[in-house]
């Protein structure tokens, strides 16, 4: 039975001024199902493009721990599977940020991030 679930896109915003972003991740909730995870893929090659002076493996960090958050780890990691995701795709100025979230319905929550990675983040 399908069920209803949340994701949004997490992005690298090398230069805020600019507003260009490079997307590194996806974030999907499936509460029916107890789900919330991330998957990242960071293309470093693609980001040096936008910014070649930007801190690499800094940004993989931040990234990163957006991931470490889905996981349960750390103080924010300790609140329910909404809140977590509400406070993952809250607006921020900030150089790692996400987009607002999107919905729909899946039979398979980890199939359906797999499948958005793939399209909005792999080229």
């Amino acid at each position: 039975m399908a069920e209803a679930y949340e994701y949004a896109i997490i992005r690298v915003v090398p230069d805020l001024v600019r507003e260009e972003f490079v997307n590194v991740g996806v974030v999907v909730l499936c509460e029916a199902r107890g789900y919330l995870c991330a998957a990242t893929d960071v293309d470093l090659a693609r980001l040096q493009a936008f910014s070649p002076k930007a801190d690499a493996e800094l940004l993989r960090a931040h990234v990163e721990a957006i991931v470490r958050v889905c996981n349960g780890e750390g103080p924010m990691g300790a609140l329910p599977l909404r809140e977590r995701f509400r406070w993952l795709v809250a607006p921020r100025n900030a150089v790692v940020q996400t987009s607002c979230a999107h919905g729909g319905m899946t039979e398979d929550p980890a199939a359906t991030l797999a499948r958005l990675l793939a399209r909005m983040v792999h080229r």
